[in-house]
């Protein structure tokens, strides 16, 4: 671990409430459910509510944060989730989006079977298992009575679709919707699966891998002595795992039984081309180990969840398919061979440090899969797989602020990238800067409010905004190499800007990259949108960096210069 990361905190607990009491022993965690029932304003609390322990960070200057999940009645609550702040035994205040205190009752006027059919309207006749429903309160708006109904299936390119419902328990409404699968390059959307044993008398053992990006590189599989064969399994980064989904083949199309694991006889793994199957999982398995050392070194994270535990990567997705997406009911992500025309496999090391990111942002401040918080959600896997990149700074992969640009073919129509930082708005319709508000409309599409509070602009998209903060915080106006006079851009410091500040210091990628985990972590909720991350960013500079300093400075000017405020 890093001296940095090793100064931002003395402890952090990720768990249950249970394994998480019982470590407190009458501390942290203790303190900080008597702040919230001592100021129920600021915490929005009601005597009915109980509360779950979801991660306990101390700063190093003895601030305490603890994030919490919220149930009322026994009901959980969606949007309820809070991160109280206090030193020293004195609430500090608290990180939330629920507006008012649960006030509901708790009995349904309409049937979970009506709510399964009002939902049913909206996701179509195309689902794959029965669909299920459950009493929740939804608090992401006013605090209401809701059933939350699943739906699975697949969508049109064969990304699986795991899609939650919110309806309205009274009158039958739908209140919201979120996808639990998050795909990491074009719109699209998984589902459970079953685990494969556990292997017995396994010794690590290190093996060369020829990937399709990454070069020739280590591979840290096991031997598995009662099979007498090499296992494409890391037993030194929490048992993380690569299996093959047989393009369909091994998984029921979905994520279901999720495919063989990856193995191989004399531990040389992969050819370097798309004529061995395993060239592919040697680049998913050495972005598992890169993106796992970067959050362990770079950030004293171990593990997606914290726990030191690994996950799994299933390659070979579907037949040509064109994405990649994380799941967060399984904990797990899969990765398409692309279509062989357009896109390689998208196995690129910023895809993967992409895709696992969602997991952290899961496991942390569990940003929603729509509106604003959406696109933070996606911005915040990209600005990971982004660093992840720059921290393996493989010469076979050079880093910068463009996402997947490895996977795309040499030919005409293609983008330089899925998406770029700098620029977001070269794909040609991701905002490079936070709409201004002179199109009431699109400001409402941008943000899913008034008349597209039922779904607006894609996720993929809004993300282009804080992807923009984050290019300008580290490095400020700066154009990229390449990107200059004289090339087919031609961009210019004015360019990089929304509010002319070509003037705009960045201060570099380590103390960005602080600042926004320390804000993922410590100060955004589920609901946080983009005038929140500003707070909470704000928040976060302070917290290592003192008010005032230079880099809380730069954090608001970077935000100005994309026009949030």
């Amino acid at each position: 671990m890093s001296s940095l990361a090793k100064a931002l905190s003395v402890a952090i607990l990720m768990g249950t409430a249970g394994q998480a009491a019982a470590v407190d022993n009458g501390g942290p965690i203790d303190r900080a459910l008597t702040a919230i029932r001592a100021n129920p304003a600021a915490t929005r609390w009601s005597s009915s509510d109980a509360f779950a322990t979801r991660g306990v960070t101390i700063d190093r200057n003895g601030t305490e944060h603890v994030r919490f999940a919220r149930t009322y009645k026994g009901l959980p609550v969606i949007g309820g989730d809070l991160v109280v702040h206090s030193r020293a035994g004195a609430f500090k205040g608290a990180s939330l989006m629920q507006a008012t205190s649960v006030n509901v009752a708790t009995t349904p006027t309409i049937t979970s079977q009506q709510a399964i059919t009002n939902a049913g309207a909206k996701f179509g006749t195309a689902f794959d298992s029965v669909p299920t429903a459950r009493l929740v309160v939804f608090a992401r708006k006013t605090p209401t009575l809701a059933y939350d109904v699943l739906y699975t299936g697949k969508a049109n390119d064969g990304t699986p679709i795991r899609m939650h419902y919110y309806v309205n328990a009274a009158n039958g409404a739908i209140l919201g919707k979120e996808n639990a699968v998050q795909t990491g390059t074009l719109p699209g959307t998984g589902y459970g699966t079953g685990n494969p044993p556990t292997d017995p008398n396994a010794t690590p053992a290190n093996g060369t891998g020829r990937s399709l990006f990454a070069g020739t590189v280590q591979v840290n599989a096991q031997f598995n002595a009662t099979r007498r064969i090499y296992e494409m399994k890391d037993p030194t980064r929490g048992n993380t795992y690569i299996t093959d989904m047989g393009n369909g083949f091994r998984g029921s199309g979905g994520l279901v039984g999720i495919g063989t694991l990856m193995v191989d006889g004399d531990n040389k793994w992969g050819n370097g081309t798309t004529t061995d199957r395993t060239s592919a999982a040697v680049d998913a398995a050495y972005g598992f180990a890169k993106t796992w050392d970067f959050y362990k070194q770079t950030l004293g994270r171990e593990g997606i969840a914290g726990d030191g535990k690994g996950a799994v990567g299933a390659v070979h997705f579907q037949t040509k398919y064109n994405n990649a997406f994380w799941n967060n009911d399984c904990f797990c992500m899969a990765f398409g061979d692309g279509d062989g025309v357009k896109l390689k496999p998208l196995v690129a090391i910023d895809i993967m440090g992409h895709e696992m990111s969602h997991g952290v942002t899961f496991a942390t401040a569990g940003l929603v899969y729509a509106a604003e918080s959406g696109g933070l959600n996606e911005a915040t896997s990209d600005i990971f797989g982004a660093m992840v990149e720059h921290f393996a700074n493989n010469p076979s992969q050079p880093p910068n602020y463009l996402i997947g640009e490895a996977i795309y073919m040499p030919v005409a129509g293609n983008p330089p990238a899925l998406r770029s930082m700098f620029k977001p708005s070269l794909d040609g319709i991701s905002d490079d800067c936070y709409p201004d508000g002179s199109d009431p409309l699109y400001l409402q599409f941008f943000s899913w409010t008034g008349t597209y509070a039922g779904g607006g602009k894609d996720m993929h998209y809004t993300s282009g905004v804080a992807n923009h903060f984050f290019y300008l915080l580290a490095e400020g106006a700066v154009v990229p190499a390449g990107w200059g006079a004289g090339t087919q851009w031609n961009f210019t410091k004015n360019d990089m800007v929304c509010n002319g500040n070509v003037s705009l210091a960045g201060i570099g990628r380590d103390a960005a990259t602080q600042i926004w985990y320390h804000a993922l972590t410590l100060y955004m909720t589920s609901g946080t949108n983009y005038a929140d991350a500003r707070i909470a960013t704000m928040n976060a500079a302070r917290d290592l960096y003192g008010a005032g300093s230079a880099q809380q400075n730069a954090v608001a000017a970077s935000w100005d210069a994309v026009n949030v405020h």
